[in-house]
């Protein structure tokens, strides 16, 4: 058995490239929309005192099973939320990997979004904006900056300026110098400290939301015709990081799944958006990640914004946790449990 850690997991993936990210990402999602050889239960969640414990099963034919627990504090915390992948052997169903699941989990989120923006988001943005200072948001800044080098301005905006997004601010600094990066605080869609949300989001081409609001980060009305929005913070039906107003704007919503997004996408189900108003992306994409000509000009002329949710599914951890072991296991990396069975 190989087991991964945090360290383990950073050094290899810093050898994927935005396109092999997105490109796992379009392997997973048409073959949810396909559904030949794939099984993706909905998850389960276990409920203690002081988390929740997501369980989230997979199997791919060609590749194997996974089975990711994630676990959601029930207080705010600025460790992240700790999540672990259990990887099981093709033939034998032994575990083959335990996996620090932690950053994966954001990575193959932003990887999604990514592919969601590449498709049905402009071709030449400029400005990014996000809300939230964890993981997630650093992921989504990172893929979508390495993605679209056409960004020169990021603006992130937190509930408070504190440690987490002092952190997160100097490390993206570092990693992309030639960035103008601009911070501000907002709470339920009303700035802080003199800073102007609502001029922030008219200025964005694209805005990604990676937050656990139950109430709008702001107002439909300062969305400029043509931006993409990433909405990956929300996973239950009531939670919902924008208004109704703003999801009817896009005419028809593209999501990583259907089925999840029906039970799970609060701002969805608040708008009253049936299955039959959603678009997989699955649907509208190759399986090496370029789009579906016909299908894309169809979704974005649905309304004069897009918009891809994503309350995220088991197969993105399965297929990067195999790539990731993959990877490991050619460069020599993690922590072999030779007689574990």
């Amino acid at each position: 058995m190989l087991v991964l850690s945090a360290a383990d997991i950073a050094n290899v993936v810093a050898t994927f490239s935005p396109d092999l990210l997105t490109g796992m990402m379009a392997f997973v999602f048409v073959g949810m929309t396909g559904k030949d050889g794939v099984q993706c239960p909905q998850r389960t969640t276990v409920t203690s005192s002081n988390y929740d414990a997501l369980i989230m099963p997979s199997s791919i034919d060609t590749l194997g099973t996974a089975v990711k627990i994630v676990c959601v504090p029930k207080e705010r915390t600025i460790h992240g939320l700790p999540a672990s992948t259990l990887l099981l052997d093709k033939k034998t169903g032994a575990l083959r990997a335990l996996i620090n699941a932690s950053s994966l989990t954001a990575l193959r989120t932003g990887a999604g979004s990514a592919l969601a923006t590449n498709l049905v988001g402009p071709t030449v943005p400029h400005v990014l904006l996000c809300f939230g200072a964890g993981k997630q948001t650093d992921a989504h800044i990172d893929i979508l900056l390495r993605a679209f080098p056409s960004f020169n301005h990021c603006i992130i905006v937190n509930r408070t300026k504190n440690d987490r997004l002092a952190m997160l601010h100097s490390s993206l600094e570092r990693r992309f110098p030639d960035v103008q990066f601009t911070l501000g605080c907002a709470v339920e869609g009303i700035g802080l400290d003199a800073f102007d949300l609502q001029h922030a989001v008219e200025a964005a081409d694209v805005i990604c939301t990676a937050t656990s609001s139950k109430k709008p980060l702001f107002q439909s009305q300062w969305v400029k015709v043509g931006t993409h929005i990433n909405l990956v913070g929300s996973y239950t039906p009531h939670m919902a990081e924008v208004d109704d107003a703003l999801i009817r704007r896009a005419g028809r919503v593209l999501v990583d799944s259907k089925y999840a997004c029906l039970h799970e996408a609060g701002e969805l189900l608040s708008a009253g958006i049936s299955m039959d108003e959603m678009v997989e992306v699955g649907e509208i994409t190759h399986v090496d990640g370029t789009g579906l000509h016909d299908e894309v000009i169809r979704l974005k002329s649905a309304g004069d914004i897009t918009i891809f949710k994503s309350v995220g599914i088991a197969t993105q951890d399965n297929v990067i946790a195999h790539a990731v072991v993959d990877k490991a296991t050619s460069m020599g990396i993690g922590t072999h449990i030779p007689a574990y069975d």
